[in-house]
């Protein structure tokens, strides 16, 4: 198994961090405006990215004080089984999030795609928190052929 990790402080409270992370409001924000869901343990968030497909994630836990975990359940095979954590650690005026997709089962090109974009709505999620306005798909940055 191969994973992505990825780590950025924010200037920010934990709880609005959190919020962006775990409600699909807030996920609408930095990850893509076409988000549904309930935020609530068991419960599913879809994230759709126009005619390029989307995922289902299934919500494993919900700590406000420390962590968000999801488990993907839709999209493309390799996301399949795979899980997603956010790690948050108030450390002063920041807001440490650790990332973590692990579960990779080989690490195929479609990965590192993956992982860079990762890297793009984690920095549209710091601008969310610190100024109140990111850059969710379809407006996200864009780093090879349309993606």
């Amino acid at each position: 198994m191969v994973d992505i990790l990825h780590q950025v402080g924010v200037v920010a409270p934990l709880d609005d961090v959190y919020r962006a992370v775990a409600t699909p409001e807030g996920i609408a924000g930095w990850w893509s405006t076409d988000t549904t869901g309930k935020s609530e343990v068991g419960g599913q968030v879809a994230v759709r990215f126009g005619d390029s497909g989307g995922f289902d994630l299934e919500i494993l836990e919900l700590d406000p004080a420390d962590w968000v975990r999801w488990r993907v359940v839709g999209g493309p095979q390799e996301w399949i089984g795979t899980e997603i954590s956010w790690r948050f650690d108030q450390r002063g005026e920041y807001t440490i999030v650790n990332f973590t997709h692990e579960g990779w089962r080989e690490p195929v090109e479609f990965m590192y795609e993956c992982s860079t974009k990762w890297a793009t709505f984690l920095m549209s999620l710091k601008e969310l928190v610190e100024t109140g306005r990111g850059r969710p798909a379809p407006d996200d940055v864009q780093i090879s052929d349309g993606h």
